[in-house]
This record gives structure tokens, sequence and C-alpha cells, in this order.
């Protein structure tokens, strides 16, 4: 009986600590109604490649993609690629951004709030219907380039939550 309600503190003061990174979150963000799932730590790059943003005009970088490890207690569980796509330990979703907060600096790329638009497996992802990301650092990269076609990766991290509906 005593370490059923030792397990019941610590899910009661995780959930406490989860919820007091929620209401931190700017409400562009915010998600209100629906509990987390998982959480995992991003390490990659955001991949940009030199074009013209209307093919007319002068070159800039241009953002393409983001390639990142989601890691969680230091181990890789899953990875993070085009789409925005995010895959974990058989399952996958795919994300529609529908709300942004700016980072830090400005060379923090922003914190968002992704609506899910498609989800395949059986893995810790189903049911998800919403991602956020937050805590970012660094991946934010600017300005003229000489060469069309030329790609930069520019490192960041960030967190991802994952979030579902609540019951």
């Amino acid at each position: 009986m005593k370490r059923l309600r030792i397990a019941s503190l610590v899910v009661l003061l995780e959930g406490a600590a989860l919820g007091a990174v929620a209401a931190e979150l700017p409400d562009a963000i915010a998600a209100n109604g629906e509990v987390v799932v998982l959480r995992v730590h991003a390490e990659g790059a955001q991949l940009y490649e030199c074009k013209t943003a209307d093919g007319v005009s002068r070159l800039s970088w241009q953002f393409r993609e983001p390639i990142a490890s989601l890691l969680r207690d230091g181990k890789t569980v899953g990875r993070h690629y085009a789409g925005p796509t995010w895959e974990i330990d058989g399952s996958a979703i795919v994300g529609k951004v529908v709300g942004h907060a700016a980072g830090a600096s400005s060379k923090d790329i922003p914190w968002l709030k992704l609506d899910v638009i498609n989800q395949q497996g059986d893995g810790p992802l189903k049911g998800v219907t919403t991602v956020q990301r937050t805590d970012t650092t660094g991946g934010n990269f600017e300005g003229g380039c000489d060469k069309a076609g030329e790609f930069h990766a520019e490192p960041y991290s960030a967190d991802y939550i994952f979030l579902k509906k609540s019951p």
C-alpha cells in the first residue's frame, strides 16, 4: 500500500511539473484541455538552401527542412525530419504549424504549436493531436548567399511536447 501511495505521489508531482511548464507557455502555442503524452529533447540542424524567394530577386538562405535526433533520458528514441515528421518506436506523426512565438533571441528558431494532420503506427505517438516545440536554441540562419543550390546546416536544439485531447 505504501508503494502505491509513493507511486501516486510521483505521478502527481510529475504532472504538476508538466502543468507548470504548460502554464508558462505563450498563449500562441498553448494547448488548453490537452494532456502530455511524451516529452523529448531534439538535437540536430535546420537545413537551409540558397535560392530566391520569388524566383526573380537576389539569392538568400531559405529554410528547407529539419533533421534531428529525438532523445529521452540521454538515449536516442526517434528522429525528426521534413514534413515536419516525428518518428518514435513504430509510430509517426506529421504536423501543420498553427501557432508560433519568438525564441529567446534572434538566433533561436520560434516556439511552435502544430496540429497533427497524419499519423501511423501503434507506438507512443498514437493518438497525439498536438505538438509543441519549446526551449529552442539556435537554428535560425538568414542573409544573402552566392550560389543557388548550396546548403547550410544550422545547429539547433529544442524540446518537443506531444499532447492529446483530455478524456
